[in-house]
């Protein structure tokens, strides 16, 4: 009997991967504080998570249960962040207290769903080995 990889981690690694390339988007406000210009981005979590729950319930459904799995996290966007604070004359629109904070959640919320994957896994091997510790 095969082990559905599907059913048995549901949309939470897609989650990961949606969290992973959040991080890399506030990291990037994060480093870019002070450049001129700059405007911050951000993703809407929700959103992107709505986005692949619906193309994992079958909207790109595959023609084969042999075929890979469309990547949905690619498809999250990040957009343009409308700014908390006023102009500081430069252009610039990150307000670092607020990356840092988002990007704080961010990692705990991603470490939160790797625990659950974690979690998971090592449920399948037990099933599977038969281990009872």
């Amino acid at each position: 009997m095969a082990i559905s990889f599907e059913n048995a981690f549901g949309i939470h690694p897609e989650a990961l991967l949606i969290r992973d390339k959040r991080s890399q988007v506030l990291a990037e406000n994060i480093a870019n504080a002070d450049t001129p210009g700059y405007k911050a981005k951000d993703m809407d979590f929700q959103t992107a998570l709505a986005g692949a729950q619906s193309r994992q319930s079958g909207s790109l459904g595959r023609t084969d249960p042999k075929h890979f799995e469309i990547s949905t996290a690619r498809h999250a966007e990040a957009q343009y962040r409308i700014p908390n604070q006023p102009d500081t004359g430069d252009g610039n629109t990150v307000d670092i207290h607020e990356e840092r904070n988002a990007f704080t959640r961010n990692s705990m919320e991603y470490q939160t769903t790797l625990n659950f994957l974690n979690s998971r896994i090592s449920s399948l091997k037990k099933a599977i080995t038969g281990a009872t510790h």
